[in-house]
């Protein structure tokens, strides 16, 4: 099985077969990248009304703060918190259900969530974007 780690800002890649692991690659973190402004669209002789189910059906965008990704594949199986909630470092935001075990992630640093990016039953894969902080 391979995972991913990310200790001090340096990410390993480590197979851990029989109890033995190897490390099999070893990067730089990178940082989040906030995302950059959607352009405005523009849309001809269409009346306001019309036009403001269609912004709420985009996807929403990812908020600034702190982005807790998936770190492995898997089920969104519970979410433990709520929008406006107060987290501590360690404090369990997720539970992602893959190969039959539920795995916890928690909450990298203190801080208040800003937003939930996924819902309970959603599928994600490696580095979705879950919770930010």
């Amino acid at each position: 099985m391979k995972y991913k780690i990310t200790l001090k800002g340096t990410t390993y890649e480590v197979e851990v077969e029989k109890g033995e692991a190897m490390i099999l690659d070893e990067y730089e973190a990178k940082s989040p990248v906030p995302p950059a402004p959607a352009a405005p669209v523009m849309v001809a002789a269409a009346p306001v009304a019309a036009a403001a189910p269609a912004a709420a059906a985009a996807p929403a965008a990812v908020a600034a703060g702190t982005v807790v990704e998936a770190p492995l594949p898997g089920n969104i199986f519970a979410i433990k918190v709520k929008e406006g909630d107060a987290v501590k470092a360690g404090d369990v935001l997720i539970v992602i259900e893959a190969m039959k075990m539920e795995n916890e992630v928690c909450a990298p640093s203190d801080g208040v969530v800003k937003q939930i990016a996924v819902s309970k039953g959603a599928m994600v894969a490696t580095g979705d974007t879950l919770v930010v902080i």
